[in-house]
């Protein structure tokens, strides 16, 4: 059935129109924890943020594109019976660009409210017992973030259900971090905590085993011992890698076998090879 939701009722044109221009500010983080809203370009996204049952505050469609935008959403929706609170909105060209971040915009931005069901700030403190649902990796001090969305997609098609991230990684409501992430912004439940150690430490105390991929001189080599579906991976910064705090709490560090002379491989890169390992259990 076709898809429920407010229109406006005008075409908004001018870029200095106050909703185009709130909806400029949400690139920069102040404004987007201030409103609670996040906004991401393009069809897939919006068709998977209505999937997932996400709560729209605007759908922004570019005037020349609304047909077309209209009948990708109502052919994907079929039957399925999606109702939205959001308000879609109509744009002109103009309006439309001064909004868009994108190269090559599909002619569609939409505006989210932020995902708190499962996207938690987890006050853990050392003594504590955590033990997330589903297979888990945990990610410290990782500030890029088109390499935080690639591995919040590559955790989501290797079956990783929890991302645990240390609060200073990359906002995951960057529009940067939830293009890369391709839609699995929608399906991990993520949190967000003070300090990796002492996560580790409550992760530990669960049962589970905590893995930092490092290179010392008591590291395992990946791939020469058995995983089980519990174990948890965890990845640091893309420079300076994991903090000492952190490794040490760990049950053993890994490194991934490479060969000699080359450089060490991209965090996001690491974290594929990991959790492909991980996939296997």
């Amino acid at each position: 059935m076709p898809l429920k939701i407010k229109c406006a009722p005008d075409i908004i044109s001018a870029r200095t129109n106050p909703l185009v221009v709130r909806i400029c500010k949400l690139e920069e983080k102040k404004h987007r924890e201030n409103e609670r809203l996040f906004r991401f370009d393009g069809i897939k996204l919006l068709l998977e943020a209505l999937d997932f049952g996400a709560e729209l505050e605007y759908i922004l469609v570019r005037e020349d594109s609304y047909s077309r935008i209209m009948e990708a959403v109502n052919t994907h929706l079929g039957e399925r019976k999606i109702s939205s609170n959001g308000t879609l909105v109509r744009l002109g060209s103009s309006a439309f660009e001064k909004m868009s971040s994108e190269k090559s915009p599909e002619g569609v931005i939409t505006v989210a409210k932020y995902i708190d069901k499962i996207h938690k700030i987890s006050k853990i403190e050392k003594d504590s017992v955590f033990s997330p649902m589903g297979k888990t990796l945990m990610l410290e001090s990782v500030r890029d973030p088109g390499n935080l969305g690639t591995m919040l997609r590559t955790a989501a098609a290797f079956g990783i259900s929890t991302v645990i991230m240390t609060a200073d990684c990359a906002d995951i409501y960057n529009p940067k971090t939830v293009r890369a992430a391709m839609g699995a912004i929608f399906k991990t439940e993520i949190h967000r905590v003070a300090s990796a150690a002492d996560a580790v430490s409550a992760l530990r105390k669960s049962g589970r085993r905590v893995f930092a991929a490092a290179l010392d001189k008591d590291a395992l080599r990946l791939g020469s011992f058995p995983l089980e579906k519990t174990d948890v991976f965890l990845i640091g910064n893309e420079g300076h890698g994991l903090s000492g705090e952190a490794i040490k709490a760990a049950d053993r560090s890994v490194f991934i076998p490479m060969a000699e002379g080359t450089e060490s491989l991209n965090a996001a890169i690491a974290a594929s090879v990991c959790l492909w390992e991980i996939s296997k259990t």
